[in-house]
C-alpha cells in the first residue's frame, strides 16, 4: 500500500480500532483473528465504528442525497430469489411468498468521490476484507450496476428472509430507521450439501423464534456475513425515516457480472455488459438460489 493510499483510508477509518494501514501488526492481526472467529462461530462479524465519527453524517448526508436514485418497485419472492412455482411440494417452504419493498441504487448512480465509493474501491480495504474471510484476494466486480449499491427499505417496507447468491457480504448502514428495520439472521440454518428444509419452514411460520439472532446495528458499523448459509432479514421499518445500508459486492475472481433476470428484478434495466456475459456464470454449490 503506498503512503497516499494509507492517508486516504486512515481519513475514513476509525485507525485506533482498525489500523488498516498496517496489516501486520498486533491490533490488525487481533482485529483479524476476532473476525474470523466470529464468522466461523456464528457466521457474522460487526466491525463498531469503522468510520470515523467526524464521517458519519457525512456518510449519512451522501447516501441520503443517493436513496431517490433507487429502483423502486415492490416484487412477490421467496426465500430462494426463485420463481413462486405451484410445482412445488405442499410443504416446500420456496411457497411461501412475501413483498419484497426494499430499494437499490446502482452504482453507476454513485459518485466516484462518495465514501462508500472510495472504500469500495481501495485495495487496502478489500485486502482487509479478504484476509477476515480467510481469502487470498477479493476483486471488484465487473458489474456497472450490482458492484456497490445503496440498500433503500422505506417506511412501511421491509427486505423480506431470503439467502444471498453470494457466499459472503460486506455491508455498512449509513442511516438507521426510526423504528424496527432491524437484521435478523439464522447462522448456519443451511450448508452446501443440504437445504434444511424443514428449519427454514419452521423460522418463516414462526416456530423456530430460538434459531433468529437480532443484530442492533448503527451507521457507520461494517457487517461481514456469511449471507450463503444464513437466512436473514430486515424487518419491517416503521416510521417517518427509511433505512439505508451500503452492500459492497466483491468475488474471489475477476470479470463477475450479475444475470439478465436477476440484474432487471433489482435495478429495472440491464447493459450490454450483462447481455455479453449471460450463460457464463459458474456455480459454486447447487443450492436453491
Amino acid at each position: 500500500m503506498s503512503a497516499a493510499e494509507a492517508e486516504t483510508l486512515d481519513e475514513m477509518v476509525d485507525t485506533l480500532r482498525y489500523p488498516l494501514s498496517e496489516p501486520d501488526g498486533p491490533e490488525a492481526l487481533a482485529v483479524v483473528s476476532r473476525a474470523r472467529r466470529e464468522l466461523a462461530d456464528v457466521g457474522c462479524t460487526v466491525l463498531r465504528d469503522f468510520i470515523r465519527p467526524p464521517l458519519r453524517d457525512v456518510l449519512r448526508q451522501e447516501c441520503s442525497a443517493l436513496a431517490p436514485r433507487a429502483h423502486f418497485d415492490v416484487e412477490t419472492v421467496n426465500v430462494y430469489n426463485m420463481a413462486v412455482d405451484a410445482s412445488l411440494p405442499e410443504d416446500h417452504p420456496g411457497r411461501q411468498s412475501y413483498q419484497r419493498g426494499n430499494a437499490f441504487v446502482p452504482r453507476d448512480r454513485i459518485p466516484a468521490d462518495s465514501l462508500i465509493s472510495r472504500l469500495y474501491s481501495h485495495e487496502g480495504f478489500r485486502a482487509f476484507v479478504a484476509r477476515c474471510f480467510e481469502l487470498p484476494r477479493l476483486c471488484e466486480l465487473a458489474d456497472p450496476l450490482s458492484g456497490l449499491v445503496l440498500n433503500v427499505v422505506a417506511p412501511g417496507k421491509e427486505h423480506p428472509w431470503h439467502f444471498d447468491t453470494n457466499e459472503f457480504t460486506v455491508s455498512m448502514l449509513t442511516q438507521d430507521a426510526q423504528y424496527g428495520g432491524v437484521f435478523e439472521y439464522c447462522p448456519g440454518i443451511r450448508t452446501a450439501r443440504d437445504e434444511h428444509f424443514d428449519d427454514v419452514r419452521d423460522v418463516l411460520g414462526g416456530r423456530a423464534d430460538p434459531l433468529i439472532r437480532r443484530l442492533p446495528l448503527r451507521p457507520g458499523d461494517l457487517q461481514l456475513f456469511k449471507g450463503r448459509y444464513s437466512l436473514h432479514r430486515v424487518s419491517p421499518v416503521r416510521g417517518e425515516v427509511a433505512r439505508h445500508s451500503a452492500i459492497f459486492a466483491y468475488s474471489e475472481r475477476p470479470g463477475v457480472v450479475g444475470s439478465v433476470a436477476r440484474t432487471r428484478q433489482l435495478f429495472g434495466r440491464v447493459l450490454p455488459e450483462h447481455l455479453a456475459a449471460e450463460g457464463r456464470a459458474v456455480r459454486g454449490d447447487q443450492l436453491l438460489d
